[in-house]
């Protein structure tokens, strides 16, 4: 035992002489590991290249917005629209950063917190882990892959402190706000404005953009805010905290903050948008693609903003009156039809023998004469069913709708209009539209402006020529306002029971209503045309009418004889539509 003891003391005695020793040896080590790690650190860093946004990223959609900028629709892969950060209020980037990353201003680039906690639940197995900055945000959506691995999280770090030392905190908040996700489809602060609330970016208020601002966080749930009440009382408290957060930042003032109201949302999942809206974005896309010398693929990738001529308010009311539909004969006149006939002729109505299905077609043009706008389209109500447009390319019977120009002498592009025995109802207007200009031919067009990202790349200018002689259109004037004594100019014409044209116009305006029917197909069977029905009067009174009030009551008491118009004849007034 005694042996033992002294044993035990002799190797204490060892221990404590060389215990500095082995100190010193591990604490080499140590450092000599932390230096590997840190130069091998230094070595990724340099090593790593910031890649290029994916495709995916880089796709942008083209929008289509009408006269007055009211979204019509839009083509593209992706719902996303690339805009520079000045068109970004600064307290909607405000809100993002109180929303997302406080101290995205003053960071590296990283959360080491975030990053460590990330790591630990990929090594552990657990759920995953957010808190990302902006900048790692930004780096995983649009220039990394979503794989949840270490590797690609050191790689994601990496990235993002070097894009933080190379480019400044507006670049990579401005790459962020153009790519991250919203919900609704929308990708990017400019969809997603007007998918929520149907504004440009730029016209966000304080409200809608911490709104938006909230949504980032669950973007898939907050989507449905303005339709499913838990969802909204949830991101109500979401907005409430940013807006607390921005106020206490500076970012807002406290008047600014106590006068906040949570903002209407618009309705979602959105209606159907097959409608015939797209017949006037199938023209846009077609017009703009050759305008910019592009494929109408490459244009609906772009990212453009196409302002279109169309009146929405207009074309939607034209829709109303005269949406196509099937009117069925089951033997017996129908009481509207009874009522025409004997307003005609005063006779006692008769039956008539069942004729089956009869599909009755419109077609709505109004034009603006001695410019070319094109204020209405209607080809169709429903481009699901019928992609076909009417008013377009449809051929429609003239009969006697040319009447007023027989004999006359019609220039190039008119020459041979009046031979034409089925002239599209977009040509037949434009002829009026001609006599309304004093013989001034316009070419029609359907494309006002084209931007993208604040940039325009094309402007329209009327394209006007000299189609008939002054004389010739003062005689198609004299004749129709003679004939009916009116302030109106207006000419009505069919061929036989099949067609039948309506057209109006004055120096301002032309409108064009062509009604033509037909069996639709059955089965192998084609579509055969069949006699309007008795109601095809009234109906296309009707519409013209309605049209036309619609439109001359949306020029919000201009006065169009305070601008003149180059494209017209000295001494005509400026077209209504044209001025606004």
């Amino acid at each position: 035992m005694a042996g033992l003891r002294r044993r035990l003391v002799k190797r204490r005695i060892r221990i404590r002489r060389t215990r500095g020793r082995r100190l010193r040896r591990a604490l080499v080590v140590l450092l000599a590991l932390l230096a590997n790690l840190v130069g091998a650190a230094v070595v990724a860093y340099h090593l790593t290249k910031i890649p290029e946004p994916h495709p995916e990223t880089a796709m942008q959609s083209t929008v289509f917005v009408d006269d007055h900028g009211d979204y019509l629709g839009r083509r593209g892969p992706v719902d996303r629209q690339e805009i520079p950060l000045s068109q970004v209020p600064r307290y909607v980037q405000e809100a993002v950063i109180a929303a997302e990353n406080r101290s995205f201003r003053t960071d590296t680039g990283i959360s080491p917190r975030a990053i460590a906690r990330a790591a630990w639940a990929t090594v552990s197995g657990g759920d995953r882990q957010g808190g990302s900055t902006i900048t790692q945000q930004y780096v995983k959506n649009a220039l990394l892959s979503p794989e949840q691995t270490l590797s690609r999280k050191a790689r994601e770090a990496l990235i993002s402190i070097k894009l933080d030392r190379t480019r400044s905190k507006d670049e990579i908040l401005q790459g962020y706000l153009n790519t991250v996700y919203f919900g609704r489809g929308a990708a990017g602060i400019q969809s997603a404005a007007r998918n929520y609330f149907g504004v440009d970016a730029k016209d966000l208020t304080v409200s809608q953009g911490a709104a938006l601002a909230s949504v980032i966080n669950i973007p898939s749930y907050y989507e449905k805010a303005g339709s499913d009440p838990k969802v909204t009382a949830k991101l109500v408290d979401r907005w409430e905290w940013v807006l607390d957060a921005m106020a206490h930042s500076g970012a807002i003032t406290s008047a600014q903050r106590a006068g906040a109201r949570f903002p209407a949302f618009r309705f979602y999942p959105p209606g159907d948008t097959d409608g015939q809206r797209q017949y006037l974005i199938d023209a846009a896309a077609s017009e703009a693609a050759d305008r910019l010398g592009i494929t109408e693929d490459q244009l609906a990738r772009g990212g453009y903003t196409v302002r279109t001529t169309f009146d929405l308010t207009a074309q939607d009311a034209t829709a109303e009156l005269a949406a196509d539909g099937t009117e069925k004969k089951t033997g017996e006149k129908t009481a509207e039809e009874k009522a025409a006939e004997a307003k005609a002729g005063g006779k006692k109505p008769a039956e008539v023998k069942t004729t089956g299905d009869v599909r009755v077609h419109t077609a709505v043009v109004a034009l603006v004469p001695g410019d070319g706008a094109v204020r209405v389209l209607y080809g169709g109500a429903d481009y699901a069913s019928q992609p076909f447009n009417d008013a377009r390319d449809g051929a429609v019977e003239a009969g006697t709708a040319l009447q007023p120009f027989s004999g006359m002498k019609l220039l190039a592009p008119l020459t041979d209009l009046t031979r034409t025995a089925a002239p599209t109802p977009l040509r037949l207007a434009s002829v009026y539209a001609t006599a309304a200009a004093h013989g001034v031919y316009a070419t029609p067009y359907t494309v006002a402006k084209i931007t993208r990202a604040g940039r325009t790349l094309y402007e329209a200018h009327p394209r006007t020529r000299t189609a008939m002689t002054r004389a010739d259109a003062g005689t198609v004037a004299k004749l129709l306002y003679d004939r009916l004594d009116a302030p109106l100019a207006t000419q009505t014409g069919a061929a036989g029971l099949r067609t039948l044209w309506q057209t109006t116009y004055d120096e301002h305006l032309t409108l064009t209503v062509a009604l033509f029917a037909e069996h639709p197909a059955k089965g192998k069977k084609a579509a055969l045309p069949a006699p309007l029905p008795y109601t095809a009067g009234s109906r296309s009174l009707s519409v013209s009418e309605g049209v036309w009030s619609k439109i001359a009551g949306t020029a919000e008491g201009h006065d169009p004889a305070a601008e003149p118009n180059p494209g017209l004849p000295t001494g005509q007034t400026k077209p209504i539509l044209a001025t606004r």
